[in-house]
């Protein structure tokens, strides 16, 4: 389990070892095919900031052999904002007053149906706060069964669950997971997750052993930018990333790193912020040391910002997102996870693809692609 790899590395030193990088470093990871974690660091410290050019550069290189001009589109779909944490940052919070939703069966299948007429959409990403009580994995299996019909490819962003729970969703069409573990820093993770299921950090962090075990077929993971020192946070990212990759070579594995956005809970302020330059860097970084890695980009992120690394890094991107249970039909005015940056259409995000040369991909992957294990 990578809770076990994870003692082994120290986070104060971590940070002091990327800002202790040198131009000569730097330099040393750029010359490089093939990276290491400790590459990876040089290229996202502060000395590499006059690179990113070059990163740049060698960021769309790679994207191009790897992933040609296409760019990867899903939605997501929230199903449900009863939670039972504590997230000190997030708008779905226990103690947070608000108007609590589980959407029916009925309501769901009216959710996909709406989804289907803003764009061709096939991949779909279903979403729920963490309540397994209300709804838990029976709810979640429905759910994914009423999508089959209108999607080809079903992720899901839910609590963390046991290995025959991953496994009994598969059974249910279920190809992806998206998890985020927020921040990689054991010694301050129950500040922001004090209290519900999510204040067990082995638990979440060993979760994504536990996909990789039932044979998930693609697993998204994530650090949540605002809260710790974000570098050292990517790092562990990538340190897990590299162990997943090892551990569970027929898996696909895609990155996410939002930063954070204001949520209606009383109003958390960030800790960290990360400049668009450092979005940048880091974006680049993460493709130079992986180039197979999907890198997604969420409608967390402004319309500029998106269109600018579409041809330089980024191969996934959300559209026309609702971050509230049922927002595509049923409870249009519902409060919000967190606000939404870009706010174009469907057909304006497509539009601008296009205009920049890529291709937006609707359908990536399909069960009749997928090659029986033995």
């Amino acid at each position: 389990m990578f809770s076990e790899e994870l003692e082994k590395i120290s986070w104060e030193e971590t940070t002091k070892s990327i800002y202790a990088k040198t131009d000569a470093d730097v330099r040393t990871a750029l010359s490089k095919s093939r990276l290491n974690v400790d590459d990876f660091m040089a290229l996202i410290s502060p000395a590499a900031a006059p690179y990113l050019e070059t990163m740049a550069q060698l960021s769309q290189k790679y994207t191009l052999e790897r992933f040609g001009k296409t760019m990867s589109m899903f939605i997501p779909l929230y199903i449900t904002n009863s939670c039972t944490n504590s997230c000190v940052y997030c708008g779905f919070h226990v103690s947070n007053p608000m108007k609590r939703t589980i959407l029916t069966y009925e309501e769901i299948e009216n959710e996909y149906k709406a989804i289907k007429k803003l764009g061709p959409f096939e991949n779909l990403l279903i979403v729920t706060g963490e309540n397994p009580a209300k709804a838990g994995v029976e709810y979640i299996a429905k759910a994914l069964d009423i999508a089959k019909p209108y999607f080809s490819n079903l992720k899901i962003e839910v609590m963390p669950l046991k290995a025959e729970e991953y496994k009994y969703l598969t059974e249910h069409g279920l190809n992806g997971v998206i998890c985020f573990q927020e921040t990689y820093n054991k010694a301050n993770y129950n500040i922001y997750h004090p209290r519900g299921m999510k204040s067990n950090f082995e638990w979440r962090l060993n979760g994504f052993d536990r996909m990789g075990q039932a044979g998930v077929h693609s697993i998204g993971m994530g650090v949540l930018i605002g809260l710790e020192e974000w570098r050292t946070d990517v790092t562990m990212m990538a340190y897990h990333l590299r162990y997943l990759q090892k551990n569970y070579w027929r898996t696909k594995y895609s990155v996410n790193f939002p930063r954070m956005r204001p949520s209606e809970n009383g109003g958390f302020q960030p800790n960290v912020v990360m400049t668009d330059k450092e979005l940048a860097q880091l974006t680049f970084a993460m493709r130079i040391f992986d180039h197979d890695v999907d890198i997604s980009f969420s409608t967390r992120e402004p319309a500029y910002i998106r269109d600018n690394m579409a041809t330089l890094g980024v191969t996934t991107m959300s559209a026309e997102s609702k971050t509230e249970p049922g927002g595509y039909y049923s409870y249009p005015q519902t409060l919000e996870q967190f606000h939404v940056s870009d706010d174009r259409t469907t057909s304006e995000i497509e539009a601008a693809l296009k205009k920049m040369g890529r291709e937006p991909v609707w359908k990536d992957w399909d069960a009749s692609f997928d090659i029986p294990h033995k």
